[in-house]
């Protein structure tokens, strides 16, 4: 599955990075690609392996950003 998610709180490129390196330590994450321009991240998954909520508590747990709908 692929989903789009908002995120706040991502401010710079560094920012990017760690958003799509806390998903991408998520078991079942294929991808994430951020987009800062946007503030948006694209998360390609696998629903058998992981789902949104635990997506975005991996986000969550940076402190820092804050994946939404």
């Amino acid at each position: 599955m692929k989903k789009t998610f908002n995120v706040s709180g991502m401010k710079c490129s560094h920012c990017a990075a760690n958003v799509e390196n806390a998903l991408k330590a998520v078991k079942g994450v294929a991808s994430a690609e951020a987009q800062l321009e946007d503030k948006t991240v694209t998360v390609e998954f696998d629903e058998q392996q992981t789902n949104e909520a635990d997506l975005k508590a991996a986000v969550d747990a940076t402190g820092r950003y804050e994946l939404t709908d």
